[in-house]
């Protein structure tokens, strides 16, 4: 029996061919899906930060620079000491070189006035150690404010010698510059400090005003003198001590000998005295009656003192009468102080042995001769050199 196909409408038999081509299109695409490999996945960005200065993707980490470390706070090694080798007949040694310098304050006044003499060159001086003259290295004239302690006899022994004492005081007072230190210390059997150093004149004043009924009647100069000088060589630089007293010592415990070996041996002290009781003693020297007598040789011996003290150490002593007179005398010590010329030099003797030095200044004009000082008229003119006698060298430290 013959099978027979049932007959399609045209309509369909159309659509079954679209769908027959469909089918063989997606049969090929799976094909050629299956034969190629399929792309790579795209490379993963690098999130760690290139280095510095480094390129960077578009959409990766922006790269920073790196930071430095910071050096360490120490201080570079020290360059290594060069060995020196000597020689073999050598032996290793040292070299310690100590070179001595004396400084020397002069004062030239003219006798009559007491005035400074100015003008003077290095050329016109000419100092002597032991004999020895000395080449001069340094020179200037110097004007400065002062550093003073004013040493005051203050005893029960007399109420002339107080009086004299206090007006004398006050007369130097009226000396002092606002730049000065001074400062005040009065004597009987003991010392006494009533004002330490200050630039107050009138605290100065006040001190002296202060001072109404002593303690004894002892005149201990020696003992307070050398506790003066002891109390002043802590100070650095110059200094000027000015003694207002008689001159007498009663019971001291030092003596002469001592105290002028601690004169002697002080450095950059200059001492200036002003002896009390002039007037009392004008109206009694040459006096009748053995103790009269032994009052007067007692009040020369105390002036040969009070002048010694002043020379050993370049100063000068006065003996005013008068209390008029105490005016002039401070003027002349006012200007002593502040008007020097100032000698440096180094001794050819540099022995450090701590022996006393003998020093001796001239004045010589341009032709080496002694230099003649006439004023205005002419006439010749007497002048006195006012420099300390001598300094003790230095001892050699161990």
């Amino acid at each position: 029996m013959r099978k027979t196909h049932p007959i399609l409408p045209a309509g369909w038999r159309g659509f079954y061919v679209v769908v027959l081509m469909l089918a063989g299109w997606a049969a090929m695409d799976k094909a050629q899906g299956q034969a190629t490999p399929p792309p790579p996945p795209p490379p993963a960005q690098d999130q760690t930060a290139p280095d510095a200065g480094g390129p960077g993707g578009d959409t990766g980490v922006i790269a920073l620079p790196k930071k430095k470390e910071a050096p360490a706070d120490t201080a570079p090694p020290a360059p290594a000491q060069p060995k020196v080798k000597n020689p073999e007949e050598l032996s290793n040694f040292s070299l310690h070189v100590d070179v001595s310098e004396v400084t020397v304050d002069v004062g030239v006044l003219l006798e009559k006035t007491h005035q400074f003499v100015p003008g003077l060159k290095p050329n016109n001086f000419k100092i002597y150690e032991d004999g020895v003259e000395q080449k001069v290295t340094g020179f200037k004239r110097t004007e400065a404010p002062i550093t003073a302690l004013v040493l005051c006899e203050f005893a029960a022994n007399s109420y002339t010698l107080i009086y004299d004492m206090r007006n004398a005081a006050m007369a130097f007072t009226q000396q002092l510059r606002p730049q000065d230190y001074v400062a005040l210390m009065t004597f009987d059997m003991r010392t006494q400090i009533l004002t330490d150093f200050t630039q107050d004149k009138r605290q100065f004043q006040e001190a002296i005003m202060s001072l109404r009924v002593p303690g004894f009647n002892e005149t201990n100069l020696f003992d307070a003198l050398y506790e003066g000088i002891d109390r002043m060589e802590r100070i650095e630089g110059r200094k000027y001590i000015i003694v207002i007293a008689s001159g007498l010592d009663s019971f001291s415990k030092l003596t002469l000998d001592k105290i002028l070996k601690k004169v002697k041996e002080s450095r950059d002290i200059t001492i200036f005295t002003i002896s009390t009781g002039g007037g009392m003693r004008a109206m009694t020297e040459g006096g009748m009656g053995m103790r009269r007598q032994m009052q007067d040789i007692s009040f020369l011996q105390a002036d040969n003192e009070m002048r010694t003290f002043a020379n050993l150490t370049g100063g000068a002593s006065y003996f005013p009468r008068f209390q008029g007179e105490y005016a002039d005398d401070f003027a002349q010590i006012n200007q002593n102080i502040r008007s020097k010329y100032e000698l440096v030099y180094h001794p050819t003797n540099t022995k450090l042995d701590g022996t006393f030095r003998k020093l001796r200044v001239e004045l010589v004009d341009d032709e080496g001769q002694p230099l003649h000082i006439q004023d205005e008229k002419h006439k010749p003119l007497k002048y006195d050199i006012i420099a300390r006698d001598g300094y003790n060298a230095r001892r050699q430290v161990e």
